[in-house]
C-alpha cells in the first residue's frame, strides 16, 4: 500500500461499509489492519471478517468492529450508536482496535484451515 493510502486509513475513527451486498471486500480489511474500525452490514466478505462488538464477543476478546443485519436506517443508525457509545470509553475502543489489528487474515491462516478441513474429512 502506497504511504499516502496508509495515512487515509489510519487516520479516521472508524470506516463505514453499510452495503447491501459485497461478495468480498478488501476495504474492510484495510480499516481492520490500521484500527479503523469497520461499521458493516452482515453480508458477504463483511459479515466473514468483521464481528460485531457485542457485549458477549467483547468478553471473549472476538470484537472488532460494528455490524448490523437489516438493509434500512434504522439498523444502520443503532449500529452508529453503539459505535459512538464504544468510541465514549477510549481504553474500551482501543482494547478492540488492537484486536482488530491483529487479526491476520493472510494466505497462510487459510492454507492452514484448508488443510486442518481436508485431514478431518480423510
Amino acid at each position: 500500500m502506497k504511504p499516502s493510502h496508509t495515512a487515509l486509513w489510519a487516520a479516521p475513527t472508524s470506516s463505514w461499509f453499510p452495503a447491501r451486498f459485497e461478495p468480498c471486500g478488501l476495504t474492510q480489511l484495510y480499516g481492520l489492519k490500521y484500527g479503523t474500525l469497520p461499521l458493516v452490514r452482515r453480508t458477504g466478505g463483511l459479515a466473514d471478517t468483521v464481528t460485531d462488538s457485542s457485549l458477549e464477543n467483547l468478553a471473549d476478546g472476538l470484537a472488532s468492529g460494528f455490524v448490523f443485519e437489516d438493509s434500512n436506517a434504522l439498523s444502520l443508525l443503532r449500529a452508529i450508536r453503539r459505535a459512538f457509545v464504544l468510541w465514549s470509553r477510549p481504553s474500551l475502543w482501543r482494547y478492540v482496535q488492537r484486536q482488530a489489528m491483529n487479526m491476520d487474515f493472510s494466505w497462510q491462516v487459510a492454507a492452514n484451515s484448508y488443510r486442518e478441513l481436508y485431514q478431518r474429512l480423510m
